[in-house]
Parts: structure tokens; sequence; C-alpha cells
């Protein structure tokens, strides 16, 4: 839907809805509210030529062009409307504002083809500085980069700000954005303007700007940015306003690579989403590892190297070579993360975003290039560093983070040991993860790097609220990979690759997603595993009748409707298909248990206590079940060596205090309680257990007597604290 005023709502409904003749109506009501001479003339020209329209069609008379007339009016409408949506959203947003004003302060119209000139004029440049005397070359560089990035950064908030394209408008920017002979980091930066704009606004025609882009564009750089443009920027709502969106789409999703890097797409943002969960793991889990076992500390003058402990050498020979194993344990684990497509670098990374740098919007979004004017003398200064150019060579880091490195080692180098110092300078000191050449060039590695941009932008830039963000908002905790459930993709071999993205988005806990994305299967694609994902058990089995994985969710659901006796005829079952999974048998014990088959449960637990005295499960239901029999003198025991274990659970001290209370030991039962309350146990479990207690003796009077004299411990009291929040 993008930015909206509340006041425009009915204006949108109005086209979403595809009536050109209610979005009039509305729109002189708005305008009637918010006066504009201008919009107003335009909107009277709608009116004229719809009330001409509808007078023919009154008057029967046959028009073949009317649908499409129709249509354009409607498009007309929209452009009207989203033009006074983008004004308003300017006008109360000083950030956009302020952006909106800077870029046009000459006044002066913006000719793309000037800038096409100039920007093809400031290569031609740029090669010809190799020709200069090295005394020169520099002063003239920096003149040339300064001069540049000020016109580009212009055009960048032009972009970002402008209003809906003219078809003119849209070809000479394909035209720029395609050429070859304009500099890559500018088409780069200008696609990710475009791709701003067009989220805040649909505007078909950059919609299909980009397509035209990422189709024709020989630059894999270019081409990628401007295939998360399209796919962030797509509308449902847009669908009865502009078919052509749903067009171009259908067009592009015959190529099986288009349909191969949607798929990757979906997945890279979905891994983007968990990263402050991915920051939480190291920080609190890999960093302190690595920070302990590694040479050197830091201190408030700096970082220091340990000397090793001659002593240590005598008394623990292997703890340095101990010391060095779980180190590379640790950052194995973190580069793996970092190649299963996690954004490691986040965290490390949020703070520097503070940086004057970062002030400038298009400084977020710009390729990472030394000659920078806003960086160049840092670079100057780093010149030489193999180390440090090694990092940013081959270093898996998003541009952003790039820039970021190289602003920060300014400080942190003042803070190094010389030692280090020489090391890096010489190129010595190990980086610890490169990424080859080849690696850096792919369409994959480049996507997920710009989406770490993109990602960063979003949660970090103080402005980021005035900007529709593809992270969150309209679309809730959908974003990731809203585009997979969109209707202008149905139907189209893109549901082919569903399944895929479904897998990824349970393995990280999204079902709310998942299920959106189930919905938007074909009845030609709802086979057994569908029917898993969705819970129905039952339609799996049609499908297949002898699948594992239906018959055991069939089971845990009757299970837990207290259906026990079908349940244990679906493990029964499971237990002849695969007499080897103890757990089938197990849980044919609980519900016979729970039947109060308590000769039969025991029967079949001896034996498996029998045959698996290790397994601490059996254990617990065997004690259990003696317990709900009356066997208590045998279930005590069993719970002491459970108890005396350390793995013991919550629950093997709440079912040992109620094994204590059948046998009359009220003051050890007590205790039990007091240990499971302590271990987060529920406040409400045993009340909840009232009328078992009650079949085996325990009155409601004991109960009561029971929760006061609990009353007296801390652990009850958090336990009930937890129960009432």
């Amino acid at each position: 839907m993008g930015v909206i005023d509340t006041s425009l709502e009915r204006v949108y409904m109005r086209l979403t809805e595809g009536n050109a003749g209610l979005a009039i109506a509305e729109l002189e009501t708005y305008l009637a509210a918010w006066p504009n001479q201008q919009s107003h003339d335009k909107l009277e020209t709608l009116k004229s030529e719809y009330g001409l329209m509808a007078d023919y069609w009154i008057k029967g008379v046959e028009d073949p062009e009317r649908d499409a007339q129709y249509q354009r009016l409607l498009q007309r409408c929209y452009v009207l409307m989203g033009n006074i949506a983008i004004y308003r959203h300017l006008s109360t947003t000083s950030f956009l504002q302020q952006l909106h004003r800077s870029a046009r302060q000459s006044g002066r119209p913006v000719s793309l083809e000037a800038v096409r000139r100039e920007m093809e004029g400031f290569v031609s440049d740029v090669a010809m500085l190799e020709l200069e005397p090295e005394h020169v070359r520099k002063d003239k560089s920096e003149a040339l980069y300064k001069a540049h990035q000020q016109q580009t950064k212009q055009l960048f908030n032009f972009l970002m700000t402008s209003n809906i394209w003219t078809d003119n408008t849209g070809l000479q920017m394909e035209q720029l954005l395609t050429s070859p002979t304009v500099d890559s980091n500018d088409q780069q930066l200008l696609v990710s303007a475009v791709t701003l704009s067009l989220m805040n606004r649909f505007d078909i025609v950059k919609f299909r700007t980009l397509t035209a882009v990422y189709r024709r564009s020989a630059d894999e750089q270019v081409r990628q940015r401007a295939l998360i443009g399209w796919v962030l920027a797509i509308d449902d709502d847009m669908q009865n306003i502009y078919p052509e969106q749903r067009t171009l789409v259908e067009e592009l999703l015959k190529s099986k690579r288009t349909c191969a890097e949607l798929t990757e797409l979906a997945i890279q943002m979905i891994y983007s989403l968990d990263a402050e969960k991915d920051t939480d793991t190291l920080n609190h889990e890999i960093v302190p590892d690595i920070m302990k076992n590694q040479n050197f500390r830091v201190t408030r003058n700096g970082i220091e190297e340990v000397d090793d402990d001659p002593l240590e050498d005598v008394l623990n020979p292997e703890a340095s070579e101990q010391r060095m194993e779980r180190l590379e344990r640790s950052f194995k684990r973190m580069f793996d993360m970092q190649r299963r497509g996690a954004d490691i670098f986040y965290g490390g990374f949020s703070q520097t975003k503070r940086f004057p740098f970062f002030y400038d919007v298009s400084n977020w979004f710009v390729p990472f290039y030394p000659q920078h004017p806003d960086i160049a003398r840092f670079a100057d200064s780093m010149a030489g560093n193999k180390f440090l150019e090694s990092m940013l060579a081959k270093g898996p880091f998003c541009n952003s983070d790039k820039y970021s490195l190289l602003i920060a080692f300014q400080q942190v180098m003042r803070q190094l040991p010389e030692t280090m110092l020489q090391a890096m300078k010489r190129g010595e000191a190990v980086m610890g993860y490169a990424e080859p050449d080849e690696n850096q060039q792919t369409p994959a590695y480049i996507r997920r790097n710009y989406l770490m941009d993109m990602y960063r932008f979003f949660r970090l830039f103080p402005n980021r609220k005035a900007l529709v963000s593809p992270f969150e908002g309209g679309h809730g905790q959908l974003a990731p990979c809203f585009f997979f459930c969109s209707g202008v993709m149905a139907g189209t071999p893109i549901d082919q690759h569903k399944p895929e993205v479904v897998r990824v988005l349970m393995k990280h806990q999204h079902g709310d997603v998942a299920e959106r994305l189930l919905d938007t299967f074909p009845e030609s694609m709802r086979d057994a595993q569908y029917y898993l994902w969705t819970g129905n058990y039952d339609a799996a089995l049609r499908l297949e009748p002898d699948n594992e994985r239906a018959l055991l969710g069939k089971a845990r659901r009757l299970f837990a409707d207290s259906q026990y006796d079908e349940a244990y005829d679906i493990y029964d079952r499971l237990t002849l298909m695969h007499p080897d999974r103890v757990n089938y048998q197990l849980n044919k014990a609980v519900c016979q248990v729970n039947q109060e088959e308590y000769d039969e449960a025991l029967k079949l637990l001896y034996q498996l206590n029998y045959e698996h005295e290790e397994d601490v499960n059996i254990r617990r239901v065997l004690a259990w079940t003696l317990t709900c029999d009356g066997k208590l003198e045998q279930a005590d025991r069993l719970y002491s060596q459970l108890t005396a274990d350390e793995g013991a659970s919550s629950e093997d001290y709440l079912n040992k205090g109620y094994c204590k209370w059948l046998m009359g030991h009220i003051s050890e039962a007590e205790a039990c309680f007091d240990r499971y309350f302590t271990l987060g146990g529920d406040y409400n479990e045993i009340t909840n257990n009232a009328a078992w207690l009650n079949r085996r003796g325990i009155t409601p009077t004991d109960i009561r007597m029971m929760m006061a004299l609990m009353a007296g411990h801390d652990s009850f009291h958090k336990a009930e604290q937890r129960a009432q929040s």
C-alpha cells in the first residue's frame, strides 16, 4: 500500500476496487476539504472525460474502446491521487521535505539526458587521470570525485522524493541504468533511490523500469539491486489498476533463473530477519568464549598482550593446546553461521552507524569505493596496511560495513600493541575468514550483501520511520517473504518453489508466515507433505496410509484430546512398523496408564526398563505408573534415583511429591513441591490434579492445607506471581 494519508484512504479504496467513477467522487470530496488549484484542474478534466464516457454508455452507444479508455482513466486517477499522497507525505515529514528541497534548489527541471552525459563524462575523466603526472593526479582526482559525489547525491535525493513518472522518464532512466558507458556504482546507487521511492508509493513506470533493468543489465551488481527493488515493491492492491504489473511478473517468471533467484531471495530475507537473534547468540555465547581463550586483554589504555603462564605449562601442559582448540571451535561456529546465511556482523557494526558519514541517506546505499570524498582521508592514512586492504577486499562485509570498518579502524589502530600493528601492516595478521574472489561475484553473494545494507538502513537510520520498510510494517511478520504469498505471483512457475521456502520458514519458527504461504498452494501441489505442514493428518494418510509422520502427528493430537484408546492403536501400529523405536512403545504404555490399564502398562514398562536400563524417560514413566497403581514403595525408590541425578526435571520433584504425599510423608512431599516451584513449576499444577488426588484418598481439605503449608516458601509465591502474569 505504501504511505497513504488517512484523508486519502477512501480515494485509495475506490481505486483499488477498480471504480473510476467513485474514485473521482471521493477525490472531489477530498479537494473540497484540501483545495489545490492544480489538482482541481486535473480532476475537472478527468471528471469531464468520465462524464462523456458515461453519457455514451447510458445512451447505449457501442464503443469497442470503452474498456481501454476506462482503464486509462482509472490509472490517471491513481496518478493524481498518488502525487497528492506523495506531496502530503513530503510536507508532513521534515526529513523528506529537506531532501526534496535540497535536490531542487536550482529551480530548474532535472534533465536526465544531461545527467547521463555528466555520468558518461565522469567515467571518461577518471580514465584520463591515468595520463596525468602523479603530483597532479591526486588533486584532480579529489576534485573530480567530490564534484561527482555531490551530483549523484543530489540525483539520489531527487529520485527518492520524485512524483509518479511519465513513460518518457521511465525510458530515459532505463537507458541510463543499463548503459555500459555509465559507472556501475552510479547505477547501483540510483537503483536504490528508485526502490525507496517505489516502496513508498507504487508507480507502474518505476516498477517497469526496474524489471527492465533486471532483465537487460549486463552488470550483476546493478541487476541484483533491480531484482530486490521490483520484488519488494509488488503490490496486490494494484491488480485492478495496473494489470500490467502481473503481466511483467509473469513474463519474468518464465525464466528458471529468475524463479531460482526469487527463491534464494525469500530465504535470504528470512535469515535477515534473524539478525538480532543471531547477534544475541554471538554476544552471549560465541564472543565471550573467544575472548576467554585469546592472548590479549582489553584495558582502558588499549589492547595488551597476555604472556603465557609458565606454571601452567608445568601443571597442565595441554592447557594451551586445549585453549586454542576451543578458540578454533568458536570461530568455526561463527563462520558456519555466516556461511548458512546469518548476518553475523550486524551487532558488531551497529554502533558504527553513528559516524557522521551515515547522516547522509545516500551513503547507506553507495557501493564501497575508497575515493569517496567523505572517507578518502581515512583511506589515504591506511594506505599500505595489508591487513585492512585484505579485510576490505576479501572480507564478507556489505558496503555499509566496509565504510564503517575503514572509519572505525582509525580509532582502533591507536589502541593496538605495536607488535600487532606491525603484523597488520605486513599482512601477517590472520583475518579469520575471507571470501574467494569468485564467490563475491555470484548473484547470491551480491544479493545477500545488498540485503544487509538495506537491513542496517531500515533498522538504524534515525529517519527510517519516514519510509516504508520491507522488514516490518504493513504486512507484519509476513514482510520477509510476502512477495511469495502475493496474488501477483499466484499460478506462475514460482508455485513450484514454495515448498522450499516453507521448509526454511518452519525451521526458523515463522509458522504464521508459513501458514499464509501454504494457503497459496494450488490444489495440484497439495500432497501428503502439504497436509503434514497444515496439520491435516487424516488428509495426508488418505494419500499415504503408512506415512510415519502423519501417523505420529495424529496419535499426538488424539492423545492431547484424551482419546487414549485411538492413540494407543496408532502407537501400536507404529511399533509394528518400527520395532526399534523405543519412544513408540513408551507412548503405548503412557496411553495405557491414562486409561488406568496399569497391569498391561507395567508389563511393557518392566520389559523396556530391563532392555534399556540407561533410559531415564522409561524410568520416569515406570515410576509414575507405579504411583498411579498404588505401588508407592517401588515408585519412591525410582524417584530417589531420578532426583539424585543432576539432570532431574521439575516434574520429577512434582511426581515424587505426589508419591510422598500418598505415602503420608507430608513434610517430604512439601520439600519436593518446594523444589518443583523453585525450578519454575506451575502454581496451579497441584489444584489441577485435584480429581486424581481425590480418587487416591487426598481430600479437598488436604489439598487446601498443603497449599497453605507451601505458602511459607518464596518459591511458592514466585510461582503464583508467574501464574498471575
